[in-house]
């Protein structure tokens, strides 16, 4: 502490000392460290605004990539739509030419069932009326066939019934 008054009062007291000349060493030993700390710190900043000049270009960079990313993106999206929408329209196409060829089908199916029930229709109107007409002719000889068709399914009737059975049990009562 004691040099250091002697320096402020040398200086103060504008003498010459050596301790004034000691003192003038140090203010230039300070100056050059702040000089240098200055350019360190000039540095820095240079050094801190070229690595922020850089990030930003980076930063733009990648915001292009991620641009022409985007782009690409909806390009194959926008691709993959078409070819779904082909797909689609493929099957929309083919399941409406399937319904009306099994509509035509069936129409034609059922246009032909008509025909052919008509046309039996009309060949069993046409023997009835044949029948009718010879009925009309002929009864007696309708009445008498007739008779024997329900006399011949009489007897079809009882054998059918003897060979299964001999002695039914109705019967059996009757006997007694």
């Amino acid at each position: 502490m004691a040099d250091n008054e002697s320096t402020t009062g040398g200086a103060a007291n504008g003498s010459g000392t050596s301790t004034t000349s000691s003192a003038r060493p140090r203010s230039a030993a300070s100056r050059s460290t702040g000089a240098s700390r200055s350019a360190a710190s000039r540095g820095s900043t240079r050094s801190s605004k070229a690595s922020e000049d850089a990030m930003k270009k980076q930063i733009a960079e990648l915001k292009r990539e991620v641009s022409r990313l985007n782009r690409a993106l909806s390009e194959q999206a926008e691709e993959a739509a078409e070819t779904a929408q082909g797909w689609y329209r493929s099957a929309a196409d083919r399941a409406s030419n399937l319904y009306s060829g099994a509509s035509d089908r069936a129409s034609n199916l059922y246009t032909g069932a008509t025909d052919r029930a008509s046309r039996a229709a009309s060949q069993l109107r046409t023997q009835a009326q044949s029948v009718s007409e010879t009925v009309q002719q002929n009864p007696g000889t309708f009445s008498t066939a007739m008779l024997i068709g329900g006399l011949v399914g009489l007897l079809a009737g009882m054998a059918i019934s003897r060979s299964s059975d001999p002695e039914p049990d109705w019967l059996r009562r009757w006997h007694r």
